[in-house]
């Protein structure tokens, strides 16, 4: 077994790895970008190495200079983790001949299924099912239009050294095919340095089931179950779970044959370390291979809970030579996982990413079982930058059967709460109540179909507000002390006394007026003519215990300075204190203009000054986060100045273009 490894990578998987090395005795080096200097995984680490700038193509795409550093520390290993050169064959290759053991597959396991198009007909001579389409060398974009036609419609344009959603696109009628094509190329040119496509048939009513594999050096490759992974936007998973409800829905015996079509895939080429079958399932129950992702995928988590196998601690093992730690009929599983994907992104702005500094992160409390589990790489005061995926955390849970893991998973997404940076977390709450999540009904359309419901914001109501100003009130008699002269909770010898608490919420112009009063000894609190008896207390785990009349309800209210965000058991809200005195000076040209919604760097410029445009026109193409994001003209006009060009950093809400008047 190693002794040190190097680990290129960052954030929460990075924090993963070090978890397991820990464990093990392993020592580990971190690597770090600019703006990593001060992140969790190089705190972890035992020894860390500046890389270079933020960009990961100036830091965490620098292989050469990772292995150097790798020689210079004495690691033996590198794990990739996953995400930048995890799925490099050049890389894997460069370790080896540099005597470094690469944490993964061979340079051409990596290089086989690197290529979509590869790895389809790969699979097709393993007797493996693939998706019916266009897989060819020929990228000519005429060629590939009428390629596009004979596949049919619905279909999907990806990218054949793709993955993650990037460099894909739906195509639904041929009108569309050519602005969509070009879409992919560059985004595909930009993610991975190879514009090549490939065009497969959509298939209808889809989920997206993988089987987690494994393979050594001694020629053993086994299973470790699959991973539901059809809850997804922007082609991005959301929710992943263990085991499938629609492999479960039916008493026939397709887990067994999709496990073997898995198995067979890695024994098609002699597949070492941890790898992931991803399989399209039609609502018909007919399963087509889709691609092989070479690494550990971020669901992972899920599969070591319902096995109990620590899959870190397999990948180590693997590449250290020794064989598999159990055959295929000592893999035991057992109740079921849910994992959700907490990310800095707007779901009611299509889901675009969000950066900013984490205020406040609250997690939940992790109990000793470990039926609950939370994988990070930040922590509060940490900051969500437009270099790097905007996932926070995964959050993991746990139960003896589906219905126990959800409601441990309703439970923990109401401890967790980020407060600086929009997230998905209201999303992910309404999403894990939702009927049809329940019933198991979760196929890739999952989110289109019921986005109006999972998007509703819930009512605010009474509690909501009284814990607001239950929490606000018990932070100052904590900064007040007992001194009685400084009190201000309304204390009166003899009468009556009123407190005007006033909040601002998102939607709304007025603020929202709330009375918290005194009345000899009682308590009550008033809002909208409403008057109730009021009190709290805080219950050992920290929430807070509202009793509103007779109702007694327990709630967490986070705080950063004047925001709030309250969570119930109806749902959570975010509110600002109002200050009366507040200014905010009104910006009399806003209609004229088109601000950036998210930080980001310009790919492409549609129109120039002097150009007339119509609503809903693509006027400039932004990269965050490593996805491409069309922003459109918001209305008919003429252009009178573009604030920037191609390549250009763009801050958020900065001006990117003036209309002339």
């Amino acid at each position: 077994m190693f002794n040190k490894i190097l680990i290129a990578n960052r954030g929460e998987i990075a924090c993963r790895i070090i978890r397991t090395c820990k464990r093990m005795g392993i020592r580990t080096v971190a690597v770090y970008s600019d703006a990593d200097r001060h992140a969790q995984h190089v705190i972890q680490a035992d020894e860390a190495f500046h890389l270079g700038g933020p960009r990961p193509v100036d830091s965490y795409l620098k292989a050469d200079v990772i292995i150097d550093i790798a020689k210079r520390s004495g690691a033996e290993a590198v794990h990739p983790g996953y995400g930048f050169l995890s799925e490099n064959e050049h890389f894997a290759a460069a370790c080896e001949k540099a005597g470094i053991a690469f944490i993964g597959p061979t340079a051409d396991s990596i290089e086989k299924m690197g290529s979509k198009s590869a790895a389809k007909a790969l699979m097709e001579k393993a007797g493996v099912p693939v998706v019916p389409g266009y897989h060819g060398d020929n990228q000519d974009p005429a060629f590939l239009a009428e390629q596009s036609k004979k596949v049919g419609y619905p279909q999907l344009i990806k990218a054949v050294a793709g993955g993650g959603g990037k460099g894909m696109r739906l195509v639904e009628k041929a009108a569309d095919f050519m602005a969509q094509l070009e879409a992919a190329k560059r985004e595909s040119k930009n993610a991975f340095g190879d514009d090549a496509v490939l065009i497969e048939r959509y298939v209808l009513g889809p989920h997206h089931i993988e089987f987690q594999v494994f393979g050594d050096t001694h020629g053993n490759a086994v299973h470790l179950f699959e991973r539901e992974c059809s809850i997804q936007r922007r082609h991005q998973k959301v929710l992943e779970e263990t085991p499938s409800p629609f492999i479960d829905s039916a008493d026939d015996d397709m887990r067994e044959q999709m496990g073997a079509a898995a198995v067979a895939a890695a024994k098609a080429i002699s597949y070492r370390g941890a790898g992931t079958i991803e399989f399209i399932v039609g609502s018909d129950r007919q399963f087509f291979f889709m691609e092989m992702n070479t690494r550990l995928q971020v669901e992972h988590p899920i599969t070591e809970m319902i096995t109990g196998e620590d899959l870190v601690e397999w990948q180590l093992m693997v590449a250290a030579g020794e064989p598999l730690p159990l055959t295929q009929n000592e893999i035991l599983t057992g109740g079921h996982a849910i994992e959700v994907r907490v990310c800095a992104e707007d779901p009611a702005n299509d889901f675009l990413p969000e950066t900013g500094h984490m205020a406040l992160f609250a997690t939940p409390t992790l109990d000793d079982e470990g039926d609950v589990r939370l994988d990070t790489g930040v922590v509060t005061g940490d900051t969500i930058s437009v270099y790097y995926d905007p996932m926070i955390a995964k959050l993991i849970t746990w139960g003896g059967d589906r219905a126990e893991a959800v409601r441990r998973m309703q439970s923990a997404l109401g401890e967790t709460e980020v407060l600086g940076v929009k997230t998905n977390l209201e999303f992910l709450q309404q999403l894990v109540r939702h009927p049809a999540f329940l019933a198991g009904d979760t196929d890739t359309s999952f989110i289109a179909k019921h986005r109006d419901a999972l998007m509703a914001k819930p009512v605010l109501d009474d509690l909501t507000l009284a814990a607001a100003c239950a929490r606000i009130l018990q932070d100052e008699a904590k900064r007040i002390g007992s001194d009685p002269w400084s009190q201000n909770n309304g204390w009166r010898v003899n009468g009556f006394a009123s407190r005007l608490i006033e909040f601002k919420l998102a939607g709304l112009e007025e603020p929202i007026e709330c009375h918290v009063e005194t009345d000899g000894g009682a308590r009550y609190f008033s809002h909208a003519g409403k008057r109730t008896a009021f009190s709290w207390g805080l219950s050992e785990d920290g929430a807070l215990k509202i009793e509103l009349g007779s109702a007694k309800s327990a709630t967490h209210v986070l705080r950063a300075g004047d925001e709030l965000t309250v969570i119930t058991p109806a749902g959570r809200h975010s509110l600002t204190i109002f200050d009366p005195f507040h200014f905010e000076q009104e910006d009399t040209g806003a209609a004229g203009r088109l601000t950036a919604m998210m930080p980001g760097r310009v790919v492409k410029v549609m129109a120039k000054a002097g150009d007339t445009v119509k609503k809903g026109q693509p006027l400039i193409i932004m990269e965050a986060m490593k996805m491409e994001h069309t922003i459109v003209s918001p209305k008919d006009g003429v252009v009178d100045e573009v604030r920037f060009a191609e390549n250009d950093l763009v801050p958020a809400d900065a001006v990117l273009f003036a209309f002339a008047e």
